[in-house]
């Protein structure tokens, strides 16, 4: 596997990007630039990575394509359907966006997100998305999400017959996914099912841990690796084992000193299963 982070850390220029993430053992990086940025500076981080050997991992989206506001809407679609043609142009692994929410929130989670009508509003939407971006090089994903579609691998395969396109693929959050009791006491049989189900399909995952909070009902929280009680190692080893390759993004932490701690944290614990460059 390819350890990485989703933060570009502290830099100043393209090349200072590329050798500060190589540095730090990472080989796969989350591109730091969006469609919005001129083609230029796009081309100069592109060849960064190249030259320090970088697999651009991901291209992220972030934004709600299912807005309930029409404008904002069209707005969101179309920065989807740059973002993956940007990708494309990268020879990135995938963009990846979350499918979206029937709410005032973006990322939010709301009834409306897991109904019939949601699940048609999401096919439709990633159907045109890669049919307007018409990539040959990448994929478009949808990182899964404890409350919108897709919540676990049977949603995922079942969203990825309905949609019936080449360039749809998946990408894997699987601390996300831990949202009910019976994943989280029993992670490596969850691993297992994501393993077997989604398989070749999966382009890129992210990396982090989860804690139990033993109070009623049932809750969890995501924290960084080593501050929960996930089986990481064997995460990646089921990851590994599907591609050699496989990046794993290492996400949500706050400041570059956290990313500096828990990525040498990850290279202790994966050690003899990431590569460097």
């Amino acid at each position: 596997m390819r350890l990485g982070t989703s933060s570009p850390l502290k830099h100043s220029t393209a090349e200072e990007w590329a050798k500060n993430q190589a540095a730090l053992g990472c080989a796969a990086v989350v591109f730091p630039l969006s469609c919005n940025d001129p083609d230029e500076k796009i081309i100069e981080y592109k060849y960064a990575a190249e030259k320090f050997g970088l697999m651009i991992a991901e291209v992220g989206i972030w934004r709600n394509a299912l807005s309930l506001d029409p404008e904002e809407r069209k707005r969101n679609m179309d920065y989807c359907v740059n973002q993956l043609r940007l990708a494309d142009f990268l020879n990135a692994r995938c963009a990846v966006n979350v499918s979206g929410a029937l709410g005032p929130v973006w990322d939010g989670g709301y009834k409306e997100n897991l109904t019939k009508d949601a699940w048609k509003q999401v096919v439709k939407m990633v159907q045109e998305i890669i049919d307007r971006a018409d990539i040959k090089n990448t994929y478009f994903t949808l990182e899964p999400m404890p409350w919108m579609f897709p919540t676990g691998p049977k949603e995922y395969l079942k969203l990825i017959d309905e949609v019936e396109r080449d360039r749809f693929a998946v990408h894997m959050d699987i601390i996300n996914m831990t949202n009910s009791a019976d994943r989280y006491f029993r992670p490596e049989e969850f691993i297992d099912e994501c393993a077997s189900l989604l398989g070749g399909r999966i382009r890129s995952c992210h990396i982090k841990d989860i804690h139990f909070i033993p109070k009623y009902t049932f809750q969890v929280e995501e924290c960084a690796p080593s501050e929960g009680e996930y089986p990481i190692r064997y995460y990646v080893s089921k990851m590994n084992d599907i591609n050699p390759d496989m990046p794993m993004i290492l996400e949500h932490l706050n400041s570059d000193e956290e990313y500096y701690r828990y990525l040498a944290y990850l290279e202790e614990e994966l050690h003899g299963l990431y590569k460097t460059v």
